[in-house]
């Protein structure tokens, strides 16, 4: 591969299929931002720096390690206020989980799920 990226390579009848870690982690940060309680993905400082310097990040939040075959996910996000902190993590973990699977065919070993703070919705007050 000519860049720097880490990438995933499965065999396959034709070739081989080379999957960017990038892509599992934009896979992940799509699925654990579809789950409902989820106000957003916590940004690490990596991703702090990336966006000071103008570069959009679409996986923020989201550390993808890559072990032979078994993919590891971590995943930190904020919980929307009144909801239940374990039932939202457990749901992210399992949106997760299936969304890399299916997407990828790779197997998914484990999804870990920092919850790093609450959102509060901000309601527009009209008097």
């Amino acid at each position: 591969m000519p860049d720097a990226r880490e990438y995933v390579s499965r065999p396959d009848e034709l070739g081989n299929i080379h999957i960017s870690e990038d892509v599992l982690a934009v896979i992940a940060a799509a699925a654990a931002l579809e789950v409902e309680g989820v106000g957003s993905l916590a940004p690490n400082l990596g991703s702090d720096l990336a966006e000071l310097l103008g570069k959009k990040n679409l996986s923020k939040g989201v550390h993808i390690n890559v072990v032979e075959q078994s993919v590891h996910v971590e995943v930190s996000i904020l919980i929307k206020y009144g909801f239940t902190i374990p039932e939202v993590a457990g749901a992210v973990q399992e949106a997760v989980y299936n969304a890399i699977s299916n997407t990828s065919g790779l197997d998914v070993e484990c999804v870990n799920v920092n919850v790093a703070g609450v959102t509060f919705d901000r309601e527009a007050k009209t008097n």
